[in-house]
């Protein structure tokens, strides 16, 4: 190691020695530890739709619980009975923490179709009731399909109006609606999508944050720290750009948990700053991939353990 200058340790040393001056406990005070990184406590679930072993609610419940499993989402309005729900969950513990409107594909908030746009309202009522029946948080909404028949401009408008219609029923439920990003060309920005649910004016509009959906055309993380708080829910998946390039768009997201362009230790990283990932009682992120038996459900179990890890 080659000697401090003398120059330079002159300085230094007065530098010591006037500190020194002005408080003698200088010298002897223990240097501050770094701040310790808060314990995530993120809370896994799937969609009860990637489930395919099990022959009855209760069996694929049990499953899932078996596996590690803390939580599941639900389709609603949906023909099996709520009360088998109920039992399920009562039974094994797993918690139905999120429901996901069955119709807001079928019956869209923008339809020009009047008749179609109140069948949309009264089918996110429903949802809204299940879910408060099941305990659930929030209820996943679709808010408009943007196509060459519905603009823009009117999905904003017509969903806007449709969902400060409902949204004193969310309240009155306290059970939160969690706009979604997907493929339906609208909300394409993740400061687009801030200034939606901003306008919806009221704390039961949220956002349920699909990682993969935006990988096409942005950065996860991004979406998470400009979205902030605004974030009551996540969906887990992951996306390849080179696939999706290469052999279709839908392609990309054939890929596991991890493997493709999602930057997992940046979206934890954006996570863990927000606050989303260290909540004292636990945030959901629920998997949105191929599921299957046991087995391939242990595998996604394991890889989100292995995310949530980094």
């Amino acid at each position: 190691m080659n000697p401090l200058p003398r120059r330079r340790f002159l300085g230094v040393a007065a530098t010591f020695a006037a500190a020194a001056a002005l408080d003698p406990k200088f010298l002897f005070a223990k240097q501050s530890p770094p701040p310790q990184a808060k314990r995530r406590t993120l809370k896994k679930a799937v969609g009860l739709g990637m489930v395919g072993e099990g022959a009855t609610v209760l069996e694929k419940f049990q499953l899932l619980r078996d596996l590690g499993f803390d939580g599941v989402e639900i389709d609603r309005p949906d023909a099996t009975p709520l009360a088998e729900f109920k039992a399920a969950q009562e039974k094994t513990g797993l918690k139905i923490h999120g429901v996901v409107d069955s119709v807001h594909w079928s019956q869209p908030l923008n339809s020009p179709d009047a008749a179609v746009r109140a069948k949309g309202v009264e089918g996110l009522k429903a949802a809204l009731s299940d879910a408060a029946e099941l305990g659930s948080v929030s209820v996943l909404l679709v808010p408009a399909v943007v196509n060459e028949q519905m603009p823009y401009g009117e999905a904003w408008r017509r969903s806007q109006a449709a969902l400060k219609e409902v949204l004193p029923v969310a309240q009155r439920l306290k059970v939160k609606i969690a706009i979604e990003n997907v493929w339906n060309n609208f909300l394409l920005s993740p400061l687009e999508a801030a200034r939606y649910v901003d306008d919806l004016g009221s704390e039961w509009a949220a956002f349920h944050f699909d990682i993969g959906n935006v990988v096409t055309y942005g950065w996860p993380e991004q979406w998470i720290r400009l979205l902030g708080p605004r974030i009551v829910k996540l969906h887990v998946k992951d996306y390849s750009r080179k696939k999706g390039d290469e052999q279709g768009r839908w392609k990309g997201f054939e890929v596991e948990l991890g493997e493709g362009d999602a930057g997992y230790p940046a979206v934890m990283k954006a996570l863990d700053e927000t606050g989303y990932s260290t909540a004292p009682d636990g945030n959901w992120a629920t998997a949105e991939v191929n599921g299957g038996d046991r087995k391939r459900l242990k595998q996604v179990a394991e890889q989100m353990d292995r995310l949530f890890a980094m």
